[in-house]
């Protein structure tokens, strides 16, 4: 147990805290104000279709904790529902990026509405280039290019059609799933268009690393457009169902990714995990099994074995339909078989998995109904725990993808859910903390250091 865990608990049988009810509880909802665009005004200009280059939007593609209450929350490869290029899937030059949010909870002591509020604040948006050149079509290198900053952007055929779809020249990215670094300083992110996981540097948004990935989840045959592609590869993933989801062990070793879709070689209903040794880059793989969802979103850790996985359908708001499957399982990797060299019906070698929250179910509790429920339930972070009603509970962030398209599918929101350890134990799992940074004394332990130094000094005095 780690020491602020092991802090928090103690508190806790001091303060003589109830045992917690075995459900999920819905703590608060925040909403991002999504007015007047992200903090990057270098690129206000309109896109190719006309929007804004930072318009502000489909933050819930991918978000993770910082520490205390900062999250870092990715949009994906931009706003392409207006049609302008059906040959490009109505892509445009949006470059990557990154937001850092605030996303503390306060108690809501009004008597009304939810347990706790939250008023999400954006406090910084950062680019993502590269110091090297990139690939990139005519005409679609993003105009602040310069000859070190290279940008990775949006456009589907910023791409080097000799090489796979793997090749880390390509400027094309679709950021999915992001995770901090042990020591805070970089992000891991995920994306769709390869698969690649990059590492990038917090502080400027400079790629410092790519992870060479299976090659068995790349497609040889690139296109512009999405149809195309999928038609023209047997092997690799599928088309805009890259690797959505990633996780990072709470020790900040490993790496885990999934991907949305199972690969044009698999089964149906055969998805895959991918686990990458952060220092080594040694990956292996894993099949995981969709029962009620279409696809992947989501996997965060809970220690480093078990993890959440969130599985979901199409449906709900921005769908114009209604919300059904938005289920977060526990899984466990604990002797799991290695399936990078096979392929097809993977079923009989899928991690077991076990039900933790209905979001759909837990929402409609609280009065939100199937069509308010956001169509693309895709982040998902733990944040710092809470003392709820005497109970103690571990923060579950839940995030939606919005599409950049607020007036169909609404603002981006963030769900906080209170889950317990006697949730968890239902289910035979364990939560551990993620650490950031090198370990800091709790305020107890400071008290005792100096109360030894002052002893000390009254020693050594008397000696003299």
């Amino acid at each position: 147990m780690n020491k602020s865990k092991l802090s928090i608990a103690f508190l806790a049988a001091m303060c003589g805290l109830k045992p917690a009810l075995a459900a999920p509880v819905l703590l608060a909802i925040g909403t991002l104000n999504a007015s007047g665009g992200d903090l990057s005004a270098a690129t206000a200009a309109p896109l190719e279709n006309g929007a804004a280059g930072n318009l502000l939007g489909g933050i819930g593609s991918g978000l993770a904790w910082a520490g205390g209450n900062t999250f870092i929350a990715t949009p994906d490869r931009g706003p392409n529902a207006t049609n302008w290029n059906a040959a490009l899937d109505n892509t445009t030059s949006y470059i990557s990026r990154f937001q850092t949010l605030q996303l503390g909870l306060v108690k809501n002591n009004s008597g009304t509405g939810l347990g706790w509020t939250m008023t999400p604040t954006l406090s910084a948006t950062t680019l993502m280039y590269s110091a090297t050149p990139l690939a990139y079509a005519a005409g679609a290198a993003p105009a602040l290019n310069s000859a070190d900053r290279y940008y990775f952007s949006g456009r589907s055929d910023n791409f080097d059609p000799t090489q796979s779809s793997t090749n880390p020249n390509n400027a094309r990215l679709d950021p999915e799933g992001v995770r901090v670094s042990k020591d805070g300083k970089s992000i891991f992110v995920s994306d769709e268009y390869g698969p690649y996981v990059y590492q990038i540097d917090r502080a400027t948004g400079q790629r410092i690393r790519s992870y060479a990935l299976p090659a068995n989840l790349a497609v040889t045959k690139l296109s512009a457009q999405g149809d195309t592609e999928i038609s023209g590869n047997t092997v690799g993933r599928v088309a805009n169902k890259g690797m959505e989801g990633l996780a990072i062990t709470p020790d900040g070793k490993t790496l885990v990714g999934i991907m949305q879709a199972p690969l044009e070689q698999d089964a149906a209903k055969n998805a895959r995990i991918v686990t990458i040794d952060i220092a080594t880059g040694a990956t292996r793989e894993y099949a995981y099994m969709l029962t009620s969802g279409s696809g992947v979103s989501e996997i965060v850790a809970l220690n480093d074995h078990q993890f959440l996985v969130d599985e979901r359908d199409g449906k709900g708001l921005g769908d114009g339909s209604k919300a059904a499957v938005k289920q977060i399982f526990k899984i466990d990797l604990t002797g799991a078989q290695d399936v990078t060299a096979l392929s097809g019906d993977l079923s009989a070698k899928a991690v077991a998995k076990s039900l933790v929250l209905d979001v759909v179910a837990v929402l409609g509790a609280n009065g939100i109904t199937p069509a308010q429920v956001p169509a693309k339930i895709e982040g998902l972070a733990f944040g710092a725990d809470v003392v709820d009603n005497g109970v103690l509970l571990h923060t579950l962030y839940v995030a939606n993808d919005n599409d950049f398209v607020r007036s169909s599918a609404g603002d981006n929101k963030f769900y906080v859910f209170g889950i317990s350890d006697a949730d968890l134990s239902k289910v035979g799992a364990t939560y551990t903390a993620q650490q950031f940074g090198a370990d800091v004394p709790e305020p107890a332990s400071i008290a005792l250091v100096f109360a030894g130094l002052g002893m000390l000094t009254v020693r050594v005095r008397r000696q003299r």
